[in-house]
């Protein structure tokens, strides 16, 4: 074969980009033959159809659009391989991330997929995304019909996790689009779970420490419930506070307001982001059972910043009420569970965490004023 009938591709995408949206984009963006591709990719034509149908099919949806645009600019186009290059025998397609501003980094994608799909598993929570907007909000149905906010995330996250088909919508032609999980999606979620307890467990085994409560001392959280796992089992389904806030009073008013829960999932939040930063095996514990330690917010975004609201949170609450609310809210352990391990009777948890959830709401209220602070 001459050597002139050869054409090698480097396409500078990042290596996230699932390989049949790259061979999608060379396709359409390069006007390459499917034949070629599928001679590149050593597979058979109809499966570089399928790729391309399947893709084509898809820029219907809003989030998969722009990361389709956005990743085009970093594919050649004909003119730049010249005009020997327009019918090519053989084709030789290579990845490289070098020159690429290759944001949203893989390891960003992962620590915002693990938070984000942890959410969207849950009941009736759905991802919404605006046109134009930068921001991504999950939202979730809440007892009484009403909605509520619970996470945030980037844009262009959300456009990655769409294209790698993690989320999916039934609706993309409304004016705000929501993205539930797909199977694909809880799969990935599985995974990304199974990592982030393999670096609990080796952050855990370097720095052990101690959970005390006001009332008892109780088990060690590095101990043998924590490492492994089954002493934090929980239902992806909902959260504690979510149970609890279907149960009615004895006059029949929800036992957990609406104002409540969003405090117990603002703290939530935040944890989750903290835990994203360089901070990864921070204990928490020491804001309860010891003085209180100068803490700052750090800003208004990043893990920093939410490192900051927690530690102000739960210095504020002290020990006890932040006990609970860190094992309820942040852990997400049952109240049965909690209630072992902090030494206090039976069905007593629940009256302390409501006690604890409204100084919590009352904290965010004195500090950042009634709506703040702000989610993400």
């Amino acid at each position: 074969m001459a050597a002139e009938d050869r054409l090698s591709v480097v396409v500078r995408m990042p290596d996230w980009v699932p390989h049949a949206a790259l061979n999608y984009l060379v396709h359409t963006e390069m006007g390459l033959s499917i034949r070629a591709l599928a001679r590149a990719s050593d597979c058979h034509a109809s499966t570089i159809l399928r790729q391309v149908r399947r893709y084509e099919n898809r820029r219907d949806d809003p989030l998969v659009d722009d990361a389709l645009r956005r990743l085009s600019r970093h594919v050649p186009k004909p003119s730049d391989q010249g005009e020997e290059a327009a019918q090519p025998m053989t084709i030789d397609i290579r990845r490289s991330a070098i020159g690429v501003d290759d944001k949203p980094s893989e390891a960003r994608i992962a620590a915002e997929g693990l938070r984000i799909l942890r959410r969207l598993c849950e009941t009736g929570a759905v991802l919404a995304v605006g046109r134009d907007m930068d921001t991504a909000v999950v939202v979730r149905d809440v007892p009484g019909g009403d909605t509520t906010r619970t996470a945030t995330v980037g844009c262009d996250v959300a456009q990655a996790m769409a294209l790698r088909e993690w989320i999916a919508c039934a609706e993309p032609g409304a004016r705000v689009v929501r993205y539930r999980i797909t199977n694909t999606g809880r799969a990935e979620l599985k995974k990304l779970m199974a990592a982030d307890e393999n670096r609990a467990v080796q952050g855990f085994s370097e720095a052990r420490a101690e959970f005390r409560g006001r009332a008892a001392e109780i088990e060690d959280l590095a101990g043998d419930d924590g490492l492994d796992g089954r002493g934090m089992r929980y239902t992806l389904g909902e959260s504690p506070l979510i149970g609890l806030s279907r149960r009615r009073d004895k006059d029949g008013q929800p036992f957990l307001t609406r104002d409540l829960v969003a405090a117990g999932e603002r703290l939530r939040e935040d944890f989750e982001l903290a835990s994203m930063g360089p901070k990864v095996t921070t204990d928490w514990t020491r804001f309860l059972t010891g003085p209180s330690r100068g803490v700052g917010g750090g800003g208004q975004g990043g893990a920093e910043a939410a490192h900051g609201r927690v530690a102000a949170a739960l210095a504020d609450l002290g020990p006890g009420l932040g006990d609970v609310v860190l094992r309820c809210c942040c852990f997400l352990e049952g109240l049965e569970q909690a209630e072992k391990k902090l030494g206090w009777a039976a069905r007593s948890g629940k009256i302390v965490l409501r006690i604890a959830l409204q100084r919590l709401r009352r904290h965010y209220e004195e500090t950042q004023g009634k709506y703040g602070p702000k989610i993400g």
